[in-house]
């Protein structure tokens, strides 16, 4: 379901030719089971292989023995079902719904409003509206117990916005580090140390499809900048429209402050 589409069908086409062969050895160890084809031929029944797997049957050839149409009907059994799984894979990867969601490649930490705050940027590369968009962002670290037993905390970060009525370019999220936030005091060394990672989930209905879309993106400890913001990426045209550059999306830049 997520390989490439050359990666599909070369495998497909892989298995289909296993099936012919191990079928076409299966014709060979019978006696002339097949008419009109030399004996011990394997290419020939190789080829009839195809044509019955295909259910094709040109006339030529044919089953000639118990043993041979014994053969041929458990190919062409194998043949429908392969046919139909292989498209029911085709229709599912056509339909199934892909978000295509542009994450920072850095979360950043400076000041707004006068409290240091985690800034995480996204973007919907889809250029069509996300409706009902919803965002969790989760900090995972590993944590030892008062028994010395080492484990893996889940802390949701409370954002500010949690929810968009309309996804269409692009989208911060805040999360303020007070007194209530996990990371309140919280040193780069610290996160270093509990191997601590940002897991953010993104969600909302593509209005073109009218089908659920999701995301995950997933930033190590390292990634994090603190003391960065992220540069603007938003202007006015000459014509008054409001405009936003990509191509400076992932570029951060100190806090001032």
């Amino acid at each position: 379901m997520t390989v490439y589409w050359p990666v599909f069908f070369g495998g497909a086409a892989l298995i289909f030719v296993l099936l012919n062969a191990g079928f076409a050895v299966l014709y060979l160890l019978g006696d002339q089971p097949v008419a009109n084809v030399p004996p011990k031929s394997l290419l020939d029944l190789f080829y009839f292989s195809i044509e019955t797997l295909a259910t094709v049957g040109y006339g030529d050839m044919h089953p000639q023995t118990e043993y041979g149409h014994f053969i041929a009907t458990v190919e062409i059994f194998t043949g429908m079902c392969f046919l139909a799984v292989l498209t029911g894979l085709v229709f599912a990867r056509f339909s199934r719904p892909r978000a295509r969601f542009v994450f920072a490649d850095y979360p950043v930490v400076a000041s707004r409003g006068g409290d240091p705050t985690l800034m995480v940027r996204l973007a919907n590369a889809r250029h069509n509206t996300i409706s009902r968009a919803t965002a969790r962002l989760w900090l995972i670290r590993a944590e030892r117990t008062v028994e010395g037993d080492q484990l893996r905390r889940f802390y949701e970060l409370k954002l500010d916005r949690g929810e968009h009525p309309m996804f269409v370019l692009s989208w911060t999220l805040f999360h303020t580090i007070d007194k209530d936030s996990p990371l309140y005091g919280t040193t780069p060394a610290e996160l270093e140390q509990s191997d601590a990672m940002l897991v953010l989930n993104v969600g909302g209905l593509d209005d073109s499809s009218a089908q659920q879309l999701y995301a995950r993106h997933v930033y190590p400890w390292y990634d994090i900048r603190w003391q960065h913001r992220y540069r603007d990426i938003t202007s006015i045209s000459p014509q008054g429209r409001f405009l936003l550059d990509y191509t400076k999306f992932h570029d951060v830049v100190p806090d001032k402050q």
